[in-house]
């Protein structure tokens, strides 16, 4: 089992930055998947971002080129580095990691004005 923290939502403005953080109970060496999936007001969870042990990252089509998502295995910690953010990208968004279930964190909210 593993407990998953997410932290730095908040609001900013269109085209600006935020930084999230996912912070693990326990070492993240041995989970091989991590990743963060987001929903939106009135629409079903998105998936958004995977990055496995190796460190190969797969994002889905609306956030290539602007997110990023990474891992400090050292902080037990998973990140997504998000720019050139946009009001569609207003969300919660949750941080997982596949051991094989698959365990959620409690969301953060990401607030994107016009």
């Amino acid at each position: 089992q593993v407990q998953l923290v997410e932290s730095g939502g908040g609001l900013v403005q269109a085209g600006g930055s935020l930084r999230l953080s996912c912070a693990a109970s326990r070492s993240t060496l041995r989970i091989n998947s991590m990743g963060w999936y987001r929903q939106a007001p009135g629409k079903q969870r998105e998936w958004v971002a995977t990055i496995v042990g190796g460190g190969t990252t797969i994002y889905v089509d609306s956030v290539k080129g602007r997110f990023t998502i990474s891992r400090d295995n050292a902080k037990n910690t998973l990140y997504l580095q998000m720019n050139s953010l946009k009001p569609e990208d207003t969300a919660v968004y949750y941080c997982y990691a596949d051991m094989p279930s698959k365990y959620w964190g409690q969301g953060t909210q990401v607030t994107v004005s016009s």
